[in-house]
């Protein structure tokens, strides 16, 4: 038997076909290098609802970290440490949803979908990466507070440049080494499929499409949420705890700066709450809906980036009254500029034509 069947694979009127088939489709599983972004693809017709909703928090986020940068920029008094870490936040905020909003409103309204695996991969380090800054962030706030509170004498040698860069060095190298070897090896997995159930590249929704095992990846994950905000948020706890237990000894200065940062709670209860709420969508998504899931993944990237300029705009209060000021004078000018640049195009259009 085992001859004949020697025979039968040896001779040359064997039809291959089936063999060769079964080869390509095997090849076919590590060539996928282009995706479809399939983020609410459900809901049918209500994308276009989807659309104004994301489109109307885009431009939240956009203006009010904007006008938050700007009013720390334009005055002198609040460049002190705390207004520069609030700036850098909102600089952070503004850029975040630069990096996927606009694609996930084209994909609403024209159907453009498609992404390269480069560029999944890229999108993927990005958000990664400016997500856990934005916890590093409020770790460096929750300090200069401390400082601020624990130790007022020391403060501004605590929050030089040099001194204070130990602390971000350390938490910045943290971030950049687990988000790449987060990426890396989602990136050097074989994928089986290509239509990514998520309007961006999120790590998860990548390595599903996955052909192999994903327990390394799945592992890595976990150590990355462990490393980042679980970390972060347990070193702002303990500094609050600090914080607490020095305000009865600081006297009524220690209580009225315990009360500047009623506002930095805030941000860190909505970050908390919106990263657990995205975490446990993963976990329960067997009996949530995949779209519930898009959701409230997008939400924990776009939420932040439109609370936290509107809760720290409550510190800048006092301050707002100025920035408004100062803006009809630029608009004064503006308008006057634009007055002699156009009388000096019409002379130059009176002259010419004669």
């Amino acid at each position: 038997m085992c001859e004949c069947l020697f025979v039968y694979i040896c001779s040359p009127a064997t039809d291959w076909r089936p063999v060769q088939g079964l080869t390509n489709r095997i090849l076919n599983v590590s060539s996928h290098r282009l995706f479809l972004l399939d983020g609410f693809g459900d809901l049918g017709a209500l994308r276009s609802v989807l659309f104004l909703s994301f489109f109307f928090h885009f431009v939240v986020s956009l203006s009010a970290t904007s006008l938050l940068l700007l009013v720390v920029v334009s005055n002198q008094s609040l460049h002190s440490p705390m207004y520069l870490l609030m700036a850098s936040m909102a600089a952070v905020d503004l850029s975040l949803p630069l990096f996927f909003v606009p694609d996930m409103l084209l994909n609403f309204l024209l159907g453009r979908r498609s992404i390269s695996l480069i560029g999944c991969l890229l999108q993927m380090h990005l958000l990664h990466f400016l997500g856990a800054l934005q916890s590093t962030l409020l770790v460096w706030m929750a300090l200069d507070r401390y400082f601020a509170i624990c130790t007022p004498l020391s403060y501004h040698q605590q929050m030089a440049p040099r001194r204070f860069s130990r602390f971000v060095v350390p938490l910045v190298l943290r971030n950049a080494v687990m988000v790449s070897l987060l990426v890396g090896l989602a990136g050097m997995l074989r994928f089986c499929g290509n239509v990514i159930q998520h309007c961006f590249c999120e790590h998860m929704a990548l390595v599903e499409l996955s052909c192999g095992p994903t327990s390394t990846n799945s592992l890595l994950g976990l150590l990355a949420l462990a490393f980042i905000p679980v970390t972060n948020f347990l070193l702002i706890f303990a500094s609050y705890v600090l914080i607490f237990g020095s305000v009865p000894r600081s006297g009524r200065a220690g209580v009225r700066a315990l009360h500047t940062r009623v506002t930095h709670l805030l941000v860190m209860l909505v970050s908390l709450a919106v990263v657990l709420v995205a975490f446990l969508s993963y976990q329960i998504r067997t009996s949530l809906p995949v779209s519930c899931r898009v959701f409230f993944s997008s939400m924990y990237l776009l939420l932040p980036s439109c609370f936290n300029p509107i809760i720290y705009g409550l510190k800048l209060h006092k301050n707002c009254p100025k920035f408004f000021k100062i803006c009809p004078k630029w608009l004064k000018k503006f308008s006057k500029n634009f007055q002699n640049y156009t009388k000096l195009s019409q002379n130059y259009r009176n002259l010419s034509k004669k």
